[in-house]
Order: C-alpha cells, then structure tokens, then sequence
C-alpha cells in the first residue's frame, strides 16, 4: 500500500484527494495546507507519494517541491494545477516533478496517474 502525502490549501481539496485515495487502496499519512508545511512532512513521515498543489499561501508548491528533493532527489511528486498554469508545470517537472494533474479532475486520471509511479 503506498503511503500519501496530501498537500493543498483548500480543506475540500484535501479531504476529495483522500476519499479517492483511501477508496483505492492508498493510505494518506498527512495532509499538508502549505508548502512550508508540505517540506516539514515530507521530512518527518516519508511518504511514498506527495499530491502537491501549486498555488498556495506561506510557500508555492514549486518551491515546496524544490525542499522536498533536497531532503529526497528520488521523491515521487504529483503537481496539481489548475487550467492556465502551464509556466508552473514545466518549471515543477524541470525540478523533479514525477507527473502533473489539472484541475479540474477525475478520480479515473488521479488513480492512473498515481499508479504510473
């Protein structure tokens, strides 16, 4: 079972992302409402996997995503963007990002995505 990690600043992003999650046999080990946030859990639970939205209050999720392959260069980072948000895609794959999600989505394309890893 692949232990995830959930980052967004939305409580009803978090909790949609967990539900799909938990439906599919994955088991969410944290939630994260912040970059800061994120980097501070990834270093202290050690997930399989992060879900890590892009824009967020405190700390963006590409600079989150920059502190997490700091602590782990192998770290398996999903990017979650909304539509528009192209220029934050090709920076977060350029910084390690294993694959990307826009929002709106599926619960089909989220358990492919996470499944590919």
């Amino acid at each position: 079972m692949k232990r995830i990690l959930v980052v967004d600043d939305a409580a009803f992003m978090r909790m949609s992302l967990r539900k799909i999650l938990e439906e599919n046999g994955f088991e969410v080990v944290g939630e994260a409402e912040d970059g800061r946030i994120a980097v501070e859990k990834y270093n202290e639970l050690n997930p399989d996997i992060v879900t890590l939205d892009i824009t967020m209050p405190v700390m963006d999720g590409v600079t989150a995503l920059k502190g997490i392959m700091e602590i782990d260069p192998n770290a398996n980072v999903i990017m979650i963007s909304a539509m528009g948000q192209e220029s934050y895609v090709r920076e977060s794959i350029i910084a390690g990002a294993k694959n990307f999600i826009v929002k709106p989505f599926t619960k089909e394309h989220v358990i492919k995505v996470l499944k590919s890893l």
